[in-house]
């Protein structure tokens, strides 16, 4: 038997399902993952990579040995809402005050954060510069994903 509706109420309410579902597409915020330098272990930027895509946030991860250059670029390119970095190397003391020039120099304020072994004394002067958080080692992932969420809103 063939169902009638009188009122379009079934079609609305699809309707509004649907304008939620895109956007909640439309306002996913999306990070840029980066290692930086020579450092070429990527395990802990990808654990991290992974809890944030299973966390709902779209997830750039540009790979290994990046410069400052390029991760710039990349979050220009990719309309990023935050930055993510990861250092085991010490390369910090070089690669994050170029990162925050470039970022100056191209008029853009998106929120950094870093990553990776970088030293207890090294934490105050990243954070002058204008890192938001430093996550090191033994860091739970959920803590992770509700800190960078915090950072893009």
């Amino acid at each position: 038997m063939e169902r009638y509706y009188t009122s379009f109420e079934p079609l609305r309410r699809a309707s509004i399902r649907a304008s939620k579902t895109i956007n909640e597409m439309c306002l996913r915020m999306k990070i840029l993952l980066a290692k930086i330098g020579l450092d070429g272990h990527d395990r802990g930027v990808k654990a991290v990579r992974d809890a944030l895509i299973n966390a709902g946030v779209e997830v750039v991860y540009i790979g290994l040995h990046k410069t400052p250059e390029e991760i710039v670029e990349a979050s220009i390119q990719n309309k990023v809402d935050v930055i993510g970095i990861s250092s085991l190397t010490g390369a910090h003391h070089v690669i994050f005050p170029k990162v925050f020039e470039l970022l100056k120099e191209k008029g853009l304020n998106i929120p950094v954060f870093a990553g990776g072994i970088i030293p207890d004394e090294d934490i105050p002067q990243l954070k002058v510069m204008g890192v938001r958080v430093v996550f090191q080692p033994g860091t739970e992932l959920d803590e992770i994903v509700r800190q960078v969420k915090k950072l893009a809103k």
